[in-house]
């Protein structure tokens, strides 16, 4: 085969659709665009969600449930996976980022308690499920949890704080 010989598979490539172009295409006159209203006209795109000026479906069905402003979220691993570690490891959130084990991000870890663990490990996150803790002790490692800390204000910023109270 040469480079002359090359053809894309049959039925790979249509033909354009000429509309407007008489009757004996099929798309002639109109156009496929049917007869008068917006949507024939030219210029019209339409909305999502928008159905003719009837009530749409997002505002007829009733509102559920809330959304929790405060939620954590964390990039969470399975006790399982951890197998993969050798023996005798200090299991990190930046180990388990180097190996895979966990997705990137600046979220903190979580172990979840699926699976088994036959190795010996020191894991440290930030948050372990109960029977993830018990599983990795049982397989006589430890569970140590990573303390975020939280920033408190100095006695600088409430001087200042206060300054600024008295000035208003």
């Amino acid at each position: 085969m040469k480079l002359h010989e090359l053809k894309p598979a049959a039925g790979a490539r249509k033909p354009r659709r000429r509309v407007g172009r008489g009757p004996g295409s099929g798309l002639g006159k109109t156009s496929g665009r049917g007869e008068k209203g917006q949507r024939s006209r030219s210029g019209y795109s339409s909305q999502r969600g928008f159905e003719g000026g009837q009530m749409p479906l997002h505002r007829r069905l009733p509102k559920r449930g809330f959304v929790n402003i405060f939620r954590k979220e964390y990039r969470t691993v399975n006790v399982e996976r951890l197998n993969s570690l050798e023996a005798g490891t200090t299991v990190t959130p930046e180990v388990l980022q180097g190996a895979g084990l966990v997705k990137k991000g600046r979220q903190d870890v979580k172990v979840l308690g699926h699976g088994e663990l036959n190795v010996a490990l020191t894991v440290q996150a930030h948050r372990f499920t109960k029977t993830a803790a018990q599983k990795i002790e049982a397989a006589g490692g430890k569970a140590e949890t990573i303390e975020v800390a939280v920033r408190k204000p100095t006695k600088k910023t409430a001087a200042a704080k206060a300054k600024t109270k008295k000035t208003e």
